[in-house]
């Protein structure tokens, strides 16, 4: 099979996946990475992929060899949690999704205003969004992460950043992807 999945947003096999032309697996694997379809545009060359695994890893090997500022774009990419898109109801579906299974989606007036300050703060000093893997925690664990993660070097939480979004992927290819 060449060409584009039948539904992108459907689960594809790892086989149909590899038999797909570039623009199909980009429909299917650019949304792993918040608004940077990049990736999966050079990652596509080196099909075929063994498994889930050998897939991600060529994922991560891709952002692992990007540019600073490319790297510094994939975070930028990221939504405020509970910020001003999602109050709007403007993230991406995969977005709207995560957070609210960290029930980002229903939230007191004190924890917004807390995500706000934090939000804030976060961005006054590292110049990018705070991003965490929301499907792997609840809400209080965000906020008990923000004061943590905000006595850290810039260094530092560009690389937590970067690894945040990993799992963020791992989960994404789980739902767009089966194997085999």
């Amino acid at each position: 099979m060449s060409g584009r999945p039948r539904n992108p947003e459907a689960k594809v096999s790892l086989a149909e996946l590899n038999s797909l032309d570039q623009a199909g697996f980009e429909a299917v694997c650019g949304p792993l990475f918040e608004g940077s379809p990049w990736i999966a545009a050079r990652t596509w060359r080196r099909r075929p992929f063994a498994s889930r695994e050998a897939l991600l890893s060529e994922l991560a090997a891709t952002v692992e060899r990007a540019s600073e500022a490319e790297q510094l774009g994939l975070i930028a990419a990221h939504p405020d949690l509970v910020g001003r898109l999602a109050l709007e109801g403007r993230l991406s579906s995969e977005s709207t999704h995560e957070q609210a299974a960290a029930g980002l989606d229903a939230v007191s007036e004190q924890e917004a205003a807390l995500f706000d300050r934090y939000n804030r703060e976060y961005r006054e000093k590292f110049g990018f969004p705070f991003v965490i893997c929301a499907r792997e925690n609840r809400k209080e664990a965000i906020l008990d992460a923000f004061p943590r993660r905000l006595s850290q070097s810039r260094a530092q939480e560009v690389a937590t950043a970067l690894a945040e979004i990993a799992k963020i992927a791992r989960l994404r290819l789980h739902d767009r992807v089966a194997e085999g």
